[in-house]
């Protein structure tokens, strides 16, 4: 199964997000969406599991959950929108991932693209920076991986351009 995951878009999608996505199976966004026209863009385009980010609005809180727990291909996906990052992680995220004990972990939030195993916790940790244009960034991000039998494999940043490109 490949996953196309995106975060951090704050109301702008980018038309080649849905070039490098084409071949995904899912679409999973990380929050901070920003806008209702954007998560139906993408939920016409390929199936969407997404999660609330601290930028969205009420409707999309009531619609939307905090996190989600996400199961394919023998790989269980825990996925927040503030979860800090590996040993300096949000409150009450270490106790979320003791509790449903994923091998992968997704956050965004911080607009900051990183991917690293947790040997603490014993997870990999993913943040696929932020792909719209407001924030500090610099360059859009978003990443690519596939789940095969219990591993992640073939993972992929794309790079989508400078912030201030449109």
């Amino acid at each position: 199964m490949k996953i196309g995951l995106i975060s951090d878009t704050h109301g702008f999608l980018d038309e080649r997000v849905f070039h490098h996505f084409k071949d995904c199976d899912e679409i999973w966004h990380a929050g901070d969406i920003g806008e209702n026209g954007v998560l139906r863009l993408l939920d016409e385009f390929k199936p969407l599991k997404a999660v609330f980010g601290n930028i969205d609005t009420v409707q999309m809180q009531k619609t939307l959950p905090e996190y989600l727990l996400i199961e394919h291909e023998g790989i269980k996906a825990l996925m927040i929108h503030i979860g800090g990052k590996p040993r300096r992680y949000a409150k009450g995220i270490k106790s979320l991932i003791q509790q449903h004990n994923p091998q992968l972990f997704i956050c965004g939030h911080s607009h900051i693209l990183k991917v690293m195993m947790d040997k603490e916790m014993n997870v990999l940790y993913m943040n696929p920076g932020a792909a719209g244009k407001h924030g500090f960034h610099q360059m859009r991000t978003l990443l690519r991986f596939e789940l095969i039998n219990g591993d992640i494999k073939n993972l992929e940043v794309i790079e989508l351009g400078k912030r201030a490109q449109a």
